[in-house]
């Protein structure tokens, strides 16, 4: 269900992070332009006279703009936005380990949105499972346990042939699955993929993660989400960002899970009502070839 455009220009945030959106559907995340009357000085909506606030110019060099779903519009600053990739990786994803047919279906969506997110200079953030010895000995018993059940080793055990330590650094098992290993390494070899290590189903749980840092340092303010699981190493994730202040896109073909049916759907409807927003690949690849 769309929610009606708004019938005037509002501003949402306060005076250092904050949105526009136009009647015209257009949200703009850039935090570059406020409504006509200023910044913000107090509550968290500008709801002055600002029906004919004019929409400013997009500017191409370091800003873009992407469909998502509701009927809206996102101008994004290219330099702040990010695309973080969760746990695409051989141990959740190839057939000799595991079933996962809709994480599969992932994959040619990724390569090919990837590619475009990068002509815009979007950083490329594959996020994942990457476990140290010192690691091993401080997880939480309940997520242990998670990893023991059935026939699996738990964390650090040994897995069939040549696929290593369950979700060590290093090992086959921890590598992306297929051509995603591929795209990565061509992405860090150009500088534009960067690859994140974590150790819990949030990788921005815990004080100053790797992710945690990386956003900061390099002023990233919007997030695109993908990977596996949607529900539980996605949606951790993309919880703890929401919960920081960050934008955040769901890019609905490149997630998905094992969980039963409602999963995906419950992930999917809080990130388009309550978390962000939410596109896929088709969207993004089509707006930003128009662009060009």
């Amino acid at each position: 269900m769309s929610v009606p455009h708004l019938e005037r220009a509002t501003e949402f945030g306060n005076a250092a992070s904050f949105w526009v959106e136009y009647p015209s559907g257009l949200v703009d995340l850039t935090r570059t332009t406020h409504l006509p009357q200023g910044p913000l000085t107090a509550g968290d909506v500008q709801d002055g006279q600002a029906h004919e606030a004019p929409v400013p110019p997009l500017q191409s060099s370091t800003q873009f703009e992407i469909p998502v779903e509701g009927d809206r519009v996102l101008r994004l600053a290219k330099q702040r936005s990010a695309f973080v990739i969760i746990d695409m990786q051989n141990y959740f994803l190839h057939p000799e380990l595991r079933t996962h047919t809709t994480g599969l279906a992932c994959v040619d969506p990724l390569l090919k949105v990837v590619p475009a997110l990068r002509s815009q200079d979007v950083k490329i953030l594959w996020v994942n499972w990457g476990l140290t010895e010192h690691e091993l000995t401080t997880i939480p018993p309940a997520l242990v346990r998670g990893f023991s059940k059935g026939t699996r080793p738990g964390f650090g055990g040994k897995l069939q042939g040549d696929f290593g330590r369950l979700l060590m650094r290093g090992e086959y098992n921890s590598d992306l699955y297929g051509p995603l290993q591929g795209l990565y390494e061509e992405g860090k070899k150009a500088g534009t993929d960067v690859w994140i290590h974590k150790n819990r189903m949030s990788g921005l749980w815990g004080y100053q993660t790797e992710l945690d840092l990386y956003l900061e340092q390099n002023g990233i303010t919007t997030l695109f989400f993908a990977g596996v699981n949607s529900d539980q190493c996605v949606l951790g994730t993309l919880v703890d960002a929401y919960f920081r202040g960050y934008d955040c896109i769901v890019v609905r073909d490149g997630t998905a899970t094992t969980s039963p049916t409602g999963g995906l759907e419950n992930v999917l409807y809080n990130s388009r009502n309550s978390y962000g927003f939410v596109t896929d690949s088709e969207k993004i690849v089509d707006a930003i070839g128009k662009a060009k």
